[in-house]
């Protein structure tokens, strides 16, 4: 994904959801609410509109964790990871 489209207020969103990983296509508010992101996220893995994974009707990420990392340096733009309390998935 390239990240010269997300603006100073937006950012990327990678996901971790069974034992994959993926980025939204868009970038979203990085200041919008927990809650917000996980709907869009399961929205969009719902669909199989999550780069490099395949749509999943049964995702629930209720208890997911969402990390927030602002842009630095070494990655230039805010992002935004939703995980599973537990690592790798």
């Amino acid at each position: 994904m390239q990240a010269v489209n997300i603006r100073a207020q937006e950012a990327r969103v990678n996901v971790t959801w069974n034992g994959h990983n993926g980025d939204l296509v868009d970038a979203v508010p990085y200041n919008a609410a927990d809650g917000d992101i996980r709907d869009w996220v399961t929205e969009a893995l719902r669909s199989g509109a999550v780069v490099g994974m395949r749509a999943d009707r049964g995702v629930n990420l209720q208890d997911f964790v969402v990390d927030r990392f602002p842009a630095s340096r070494q990655v230039p733009y805010n992002r935004i990871f939703v995980r599973p309390k537990t690592p790798f998935g």
